[in-house]
């Protein structure tokens, strides 16, 4: 566990890459673990956001299939 109370992760990325993603990270002021929770945090928020956009239209579609009441 961290010292800030979230579990570490295991992520196997090779040296030159990681070495450089450091030094990219650097250039923009941030660091790599905060790169990377920031780019998980953005993915899930689409992924969510597809997710109830897929959900509505469905309730939609289902609301226009049933028979007109008489």
């Amino acid at each position: 566990m961290t010292t800030k109370g979230t579990p570490g992760r295991v992520v196997r990325i090779d040296d030159a890459t990681w070495a450089a993603y450091g030094e990219l990270c650097k250039a923009e002021g941030t660091s790599r673990a905060d790169d990377l929770r920031r780019h998980a945090h953005a993915r899930v928020a689409a992924w969510n956001k597809a997710k109830k956009q897929r959900n509505a239209d469905l309730i939609g579609r289902m609301s226009t299939d049933k028979p007109p009441a008489d």
